[in-house]
């Protein structure tokens, strides 16, 4: 199948216009329909869904019911290349600084209104307000729109991987109704093009979607592609569960209780996988496990605390009780493979030095000052990667402490609060299979992570962070990515524990599901 995609060739032309408009697929292959509509299908999501504002949550919790509803100018295919999705082509001006963007006609918003450039312009003004990512927008000079189905973008230079960041899913800009574009962040109505609608969200319990009838798919393509393509609500209502205990979950999915499952635990996959009424599904490289250090809040505000802090921990112990064997150390904030992998600051990863880490706290005049390890149960990766770091910290003599709160809440500390936490856990998907500067760019300003001082990010970091954006030739933005990495790796703005695979599982009743980083439930149907 030839699927509509934005070839990353183009990235590097500042000098020549090109249109990139959508591929029908090979001529032979036939358009996706759906073979049995109805039913209602119960997916089971391991923590609770802070919310559904979708500019301004990085959760991976919303994201995994968001994007079912919410769609964007351009995306990603199903190989991580940028792809056209609300926009029907994109023309790029021969000196690389515009981008025109025609939309797709006669999309409609769940609540009836066609969609236009008003509504894209007012939901990129409310992104750059508001929204997490926002740096995204910061080489922007200006944007318009000229006519009701034209969106032009100018920068104030050109940037060859513009379009690689502006496709990022991890926080997209999602394209909303003008309307609701005012929304403090947090409160945005729940409107978007998608193949699902919002029914009812009940915080703590369930989220129910139900088919968009109005719904409009990509006909350029036969199938769906990454979060694009030819996507169809083929069941009548998708019910999001958040089951945080994976016990719980296993066992509703053993009984037909429930139809599919995010996660199924390492000890349950042999078991599950006997069973002839379920169906296995694997990503080997998912989830990269993190933390990151507070360098507002004292003592973590002092490098050399940080530095003792990497230098006590033993990864392998630390991954081993998070993970239950299933994984790999991994020097570096890119999986192998990915065009921008290095093992730039390997040497301070995985150091298992208690001796080094009580000099270090020496030369910091740390006087057993408690540091506050900010986790949650929703998550037992995180809270096993808390309580293993807790004890090894402990032993090199520093007066470590969990905070546990659920994970809405920790996630809301982290972002909002300077105080009541030293270190933050975290689990980077999305982020790392992008790939590159979408990576990196979780502690670049405007909107670092790690709660810098006045918000302000190390000058060395943030030079070699913007060469990564701008350098003209791959090699050169290679050499700016692994120049940033080891000053974050020295710096400890995060910590790489490792990194996991993913088991989802379905009940042998559901068909078309493919396991991705987020449940994709488009083009899923129930054979009963």
């Amino acid at each position: 199948m030839k699927t509509t995609r934005i070839s990353m060739k183009y990235l590097a032309l500042t000098s020549t216009a090109i249109v990139l408009a959508a591929a029908t697929g090979y001529a032979q292959a036939q358009a996706f329909r759906c073979p049995r509509v109805g039913g209602d299908l119960i997916y089971a999501l391991e923590s609770k869904v802070p919310g559904l504002d979708q500019h301004t949550s990085n959760a991976g919790a919303t994201r995994n019911v968001a994007l079912n509803i919410y769609e964007s100018l351009v995306t990603r295919d199903e190989t991580m290349n940028p792809v056209l999705e609300l926009a029907e082509t994109m023309t790029v001006s021969p000196d690389g600084k515009t981008y025109t963007f025609k939309l797709r006609q006669g999309i409609q918003f769940h609540n009836g209104k066609t969609m236009t450039s008003a509504d894209v312009i007012a939901s990129f003004d409310r992104y750059k307000r508001v929204g997490v990512d926002r740096s995204i927008l910061d080489p922007v000079d200006k944007w318009a729109t000229p006519d009701a189905n034209t969106f032009v973008i100018t920068l104030k230079e050109a940037r060859p991987l513009f379009i690689e960041a502006l496709s990022s899913f991890t926080v997209p800009i999602v394209i909303v109704p003008a309307e609701n574009a005012q929304a403090p962040a947090q409160q945005l109505p729940v409107v978007g093009t998608g193949p699902f609608k919002l029914e009812e969200f009940r915080a703590d319990s369930f989220v129910k979607l139900r088919r968009f009838d109005g719904y409009k798919p990509d006909t350029r393509h036969n199938q769906m592609t990454g979060y694009a393509g030819n996507k169809r609500a083929c069941v009548d209502t998708v019910t999001f569960r958040m089951m945080t205990e994976p016990a719980a979950r296993t066992a509703a999915l053993e009984v037909g209780e429930i139809h599919a499952v995010e996660d199924v635990p390492a000890a349950s996959q042999k078991r599950l996988r006997e069973n002839k009424a379920i169906k296995l599904a694997r990503l080997e490289t998912f989830w990269m496990n993190v933390a990151y250090p507070n360098f507002s809040n004292p003592p973590t505000d002092n490098p050399k605390v940080r530095q003792a802090m990497l230098a006590a921990m033993d990864f392998e112990e630390i991954m081993e009780a998070a993970h239950e064997g299933q994984y790999k150390l991994n020097p570096g904030f890119q999986f192998p493979g990915q065009q921008y992998y290095t093992e730039a600051g390997k040497e301070l990863l995985n150091q298992k030095n208690r001796a080094k880490a009580k000099q270090l706290l020496q030369e910091a005049g740390y006087k057993g000052e408690k540091i506050e390890l900010l986790t949650n149960r929703d998550f037992p990766v995180m809270y096993n990667t808390s309580l293993v770091m807790a004890e090894q910290l402990k032993a090199a003599g520093m007066n470590a402490e969990l905070v546990v709160l659920d994970w809405p809440a920790a996630l809301q500390r982290s972002q909002k609060q300077t105080t009541g936490w030293n270190v933050f856990y975290t689990g980077w998907i999305t982020v790392i299979a992008l790939g590159g500067p979408q990576t990196l760019r979780q502690m670049a300003e405007p909107n670092p992570v790690y709660m810098p001082k006045d918000n302000k990010v190390d000058p060395s970091y943030m030079a070699a962070f913007n060469e990564i954006n701008t350098a003209p030739t791959l090699q050169a933005r290679q050499a700016a990515f692994a120049k940033a990495q080891r000053i974050a790796i020295e710096q400890v703005m995060a910590i790489p524990f490792g990194v996991a695979p993913k088991t989802q599982a379905v009940r042998a009743n559901v068909e078309g599901y493919k396991a991705y980083y987020t449940p994709r439930l488009s083009n899923v149907w129930l054979t009963n």
